[in-house]
């Protein structure tokens, strides 16, 4: 009995100590697998993005167009992970042949928004990997140096272009991570920039960023004839309904302002400011003065300004403007001048337009901000660095941001805009020949701005000199631009409006692409007058005009890199204004995209 309780107790603690053991074998053998698998997952999805970046894993079956350029993808990997694209390719519809491959473009998958090249990549990325690669910055931050990129616009942007790819293509985790980072831009972006964020909650049915979407914006004091042009209605409903119970509740809920119980002349004067806007999106002058006339608003009192340089076509702001009845210095309610406006929306046209009326460049917003400070702050990296070879259009924001600047310098370099070069004769015939050709030459080289000046100088509604083109094209003149009926007086009138025309449009690219024009001085006080007329003269001739014509064209290169390292010099100063921790209600005016 004794030798069996010991036997007994014995095996008891070798039961106890294997247990023991076994546990913490147990434990090592758990981690271990854990480890392994962590291991095992990361080189899956090693491999799978070598799908993505090494051409030599190439293997793809199928195309999506984003921006203009092809990605290619594998369909059995995106129907697997996405729902939404394993019904897409389930159908077998939607895309085209090209090269066997099927190809689909992104504006016909996303309905709502947009989805840039870099979005949808690092999208992709995700969708291979499981891993959330960091947001490029060339395309998540601004060319402002003073901003920390924390809530600037290209910030938002590309957070929204994540989202609409994430709630399109079905990836709930991906949604959920988006609208995390959107919720923390909502209370630090100026409140225009939060616009696009609200669209996108609403486009993609995100209950919670909408709703803190419409509070910001409620509390906000960004115009009534903004949020009724850019939200849906529903949402605008709201945020008026929002505004009128704060009001209501902040005077005590006695005598509430309301639309409701305003009083008749306060809806009259609403009511006529509304007709003067709907005038301006029509594009009908006559009947925007036809407006003022019968009643006592004026155009200041609608800001119509401020609201055609937002909203309307550039050719209605120029109509606006010659009509001569608007204050060039006005702030809205938001205290921002029509410039401020104009740099939000980056038209060049509309920029240059303002400034040739003479609106000052250096106002300030109330938190500090120039218009070249607001310009930059909506400007990424990628566009503003973006290489533009010569014949080909410039990029907006880079033509924005670098007229606004050279405004802001305009006065220091005023001795050297004088036009002499071109006063080459005393004959008017001669003198309007050099301009035509000059005039070419730079529509030539850079089409973009050339074609902001003359539509600045109204060139286009001027007759073209007849001679020029005769002597351009030799015996196949256009010989319809010849009235053969005109007398000396009326011919001598038109070559003058051609030639004020022209001049203008010479004066505006002096005055805003300065180096440039300095070149092309240099060029046709050298070589005119049969400069660019490359297939005249003997072989020996021709060859000698190309080889100038490439040396010009390297002239030309030389004097954009200059234009463009004057630029930066001033990027810190001309930026060094800019608000890195915007203020509620002293935020700048945004456009409908």
């Amino acid at each position: 009995m004794e030798n069996g309780n010991e036997m007994s107790s014995s095996l008891s603690f070798a039961s106890s100590s294997c247990l023991s053991n076994g546990s913490s074998s147990l434990n090592i053998t758990t981690e271990l697998a854990g480890n392994l698998e962590n291991l095992s997952l990361n080189k899956l999805s090693s491999s799978l993005e070598k799908l993505l970046i090494d051409a030599d894993y190439d293997y793809t079956d199928s195309e999506i167009v984003v921006e203009g350029s092809p990605v290619g993808v594998h369909r059995c990997v995106l129907a697997s992970r996405s729902q939404f694209f394993h019904e897409l390719f389930k159908r077998g519809s939607g895309g085209s042949a090209n090269e066997g491959k099927a190809k689909y473009l992104m504006s016909e998958l996303v309905p709502y928004g947009k989805v840039g090249y870099e979005a949808f990549t690092d999208f992709l990325n995700y969708l291979y990997t499981g891993k959330l690669k960091p947001s490029p910055p060339e395309v998540s931050t601004c060319v402002d140096e003073a901003c920390v990129h924390d809530a600037c616009r290209p910030a938002i942007n590309y957070a929204v272009e994540l989202m609409y790819a994430s709630a399109t293509f079905q990836m709930k985790e991906l949604v959920l991570l988006s609208q995390r980072r959107l919720l923390n831009f909502v209370e630090k972006a100026f409140v225009e920039d939060v616009i696009p964020i609200l669209m996108a909650a609403f486009h993609c049915q995100l209950n919670q960023l909408l709703s803190d979407c419409i509070q910001r914006i409620a509390r906000s004091d960004l115009e009534s004839a903004c949020l009724e042009t850019e939200l849906p209605p529903e949402v605008y409903s709201e945020i008026k309904s929002l505004r009128s119970k704060s009001l209501q509740e902040s005077e005590g809920n006695v005598g509430g302002v309301s639309e409701g119980n305003l009083a008749e002349p306060i809806l009259m004067h609403e009511k006529r400011i509304r007709r003067i806007h709907k005038a301006l999106d029509s594009d009908d002058i006559e009947l925007l003065t036809l407006l003022l006339k019968e009643s006592n608003v004026t155009l200041d009192d609608a800001c119509a300004l401020h609201y055609a340089t937002a909203y309307c076509d550039p050719k209605v702001v120029k109509e606006l403007l010659s009509l001569g009845l608007s204050d060039l210095n006005l702030r809205n309610t938001r205290g921002h001048t029509v410039l401020h406006v104009a740099a939000r929306r980056k038209e060049p046209s509309i920029l240059v337009a303002l400034l040739t009326k003479g609106v000052c460049a250096s106002e300030t917003t109330s938190d500090g901000q120039t218009a070249v400070a607001i310009c930059r702050r909506l400007t990424r990296p990628k566009d503003y660095n973006e290489n533009t070879k010569q014949g080909q259009e410039s990029n907006k924001d880079k033509i924005c941001i670098d007229v606004l600047e050279r405004e802001m310098r305009r006065n220091s370099m005023s001795g050297n805009m004088s036009i002499s070069s071109h006063v080459i004769a005393d004959d008017l015939h001669m003198r309007l020949d050099y301009l035509e050709n000059r005039v070419a030459f730079a529509r030539l080289l850079f089409p973009a701005e050339a074609r902001l000046a003359m539509d600045i100088a109204n060139a286009h509604s001027t007759s073209a000199y007849p001679l020029a083109a005769s002597k351009s094209k030799g015996s196949s003149g256009n010989l319809k631009e010849v009235d053969l009926n005109e007398t000396p007086s009326v011919q001598a009138k038109r070559i003058q409006l051609r030639m004020q025309a022209l001049l203008k449009t010479v004066e505006t690219g002096r005055r805003y692409f300065p180096h440039c024009s300095e070149v092309i001085d240099k060029f046709l006080d050298d070589d005119m007058p049969d400069a660019l007329l490359l297939e005249k003269g003997s072989a020996e001739e021709q060859n000698i005009k190309k080889m100038r014509f490439t040396e010009l064209k390297e002239d030309v290169q030389k004097a954009f890199s200059k234009d463009m390292a004057v630029n930066h010099r001033s990027c810190l100063t001309s930026s060094s204004s800019s608000s890195s921790s915007p203020k509620e209600g002293v935020k700048q005016k945004v456009r409908k995209r």
